[in-house]
């Protein structure tokens, strides 16, 4: 029987569950896996599970949510984004306060997140005999070759290849973010095919929805310095390399030359102030606003303030979620041509063909010349959000791999 129709079928029999969840970052970013964490456990609250967040010592608490931390390291204050050498005392923490939590709140069952929350959770699993599901949302290699925390030609990348492997097999269950994911587990890493599932990044479209332009947007949009009816090229996320960065600021020069009028709104962190000062050293720093980190319950509102959305992210493995965002505003987005990326905006997107700043410069130049081509394509990409990127669905898929997998431990 097919997989998904049979956790589909048990969708009938769900109850309430313990779970914990296990987040080895800094939760909460505002940002990309931090999103998909939050938006899950919130909708399996709504839908009667009683869920504990375990986290690092820093991170942002949100309303709502029963978040429980590790105790801070004293020599290291600050968490970077990504691959960390720190990372390994801040998991140390993670296990000891995983261990204490499962005598404490004994949970039906562990939901892992992330590489190193496999590795917690997979020996959690075995002492307590609680299954646990592996949130998927990337490899682990190709990410720490991206944050160039690791070569792929160096001696530590084989042995890392094989323990990634050995995690992704390791789970009594495995949901994705992308059904290129689920390929790459099944075919690349041996998962079997029974117990992986996609399970895509989703979007609120209620709060993620297009901004009426009244007196409001109008303020807003002369609160950060962009005119009131100037054309915005808006991006949302980290400010890093293999997110696109550095293409997306040669695009923004080579724009310059044959649409001096259109403004760039960068929302994210880290090194915002490195970014700033190139576009200084451009010429642009009045038509490149950076807004430094934007806590994620105001991103609507601000992300309204675009015409086009961008997303030149680079990563092959890693989900997209700030491309489901986009599409709930009804904006017109232009991406580099990565599965993912097609995955999600089909043939409603537009895509630079290469990675390049020119090329993807040609692409944002091309929309910007047909604005009312944009605005039908932006509402396709809407209605492609609300049908397909529920978060409800995606709630009712995961109590049903619960259960799935419940059924089968007894």
């Amino acid at each position: 029987m097919n997989t998904a129709v049979s956790w589909q079928k048990r969708q009938e029999q769900q109850s309430p569950r313990r779970v914990l969840m296990i987040a080895p970052t800094s939760f909460f970013g505002d940002y990309g896996c931090h999103v998909r964490i939050l938006e899950e456990a919130r909708i399996l609250q709504q839908m009667g599970h009683r869920v504990t967040v375990v986290t690092y010592n820093k991170g942002r608490d949100v309303q709502g949510l029963d978040v429980r931390r590790t105790l801070p390291v004293p020599w290291h204050t600050h968490y970077e984004v990504g691959s960390s050498r720190h990372k390994l005392a801040f998991d140390a923490l993670l296990a000891l306060k995983i261990g204490a939590l499962m005598m404490r709140e004994r949970p039906d069952v562990i939901h892992a997140h992330l590489h190193e929350g496999a590795l917690i959770g997979h020996v959690a699993s075995r002492l307590w005999r609680v299954p646990m599901l592996f949130d998927f949302q990337g490899s682990l290699t190709n990410e720490m070759v991206d944050h160039h925390f690791l070569h792929p030609k160096g001696r530590l990348y084989n042995p890392l290849y094989r323990l990634e492997g050995l995690l992704d097999r390791s789970a009594d269950a495995v949901i994705t973010s992308s059904h290129l994911a689920t390929r790459l587990l099944r075919n690349e890493f041996g998962c079997r095919q029974d117990v992986v599932q996609t399970v895509p990044d989703c979007v609120n479209a209620d709060l993620f929805r297009p901004r009426v332009r009244d007196e409001a947007f109008y303020a807003d949009r002369a609160s950060l310095g962009l005119p009131a009816d100037a054309p915005v090229i808006a991006y949302v996320g980290l400010l890093a390399e293999y997110q696109g960065l550095p293409q997306l600021m040669q695009a923004a020069a080579y724009l310059r030359s044959c649409h001096p009028e259109v403004y760039f709104l960068i929302m994210g962190y880290p090194g915002v102030e490195h970014y700033r000062h190139q576009a200084a050293q451009m010429g642009m720093a009045d038509h490149m606003i950076f807004t430094g980190r934007m806590p994620y319950e105001h991103l609507a509102r601000w992300l309204g303030l675009g015409d086009i959305a961008v997303a030149p992210k680079l990563s092959a493995t890693e989900g997209c979620g700030k491309i489901l965002n986009y599409m709930s505003m009804a904006m017109p987005t232009v991406a580099f041509e990565t599965p993912v990326a097609r995955e999600y905006l089909g043939e409603e997107g537009i895509y630079a063909q290469e990675r390049t700043g020119e090329a993807l410069a040609s692409s944002l130049a091309r929309i910007l010349e047909m604005p009312d081509r944009g605005c039908a394509l932006g509402a396709q990409l809407r209605k492609k959000a609300i049908v397909r990127y529920s978060w409800a669905a995606a709630g009712r898929t995961i109590t049903a791999i619960y259960d799935w997998m419940l059924k089968r431990a007894m």
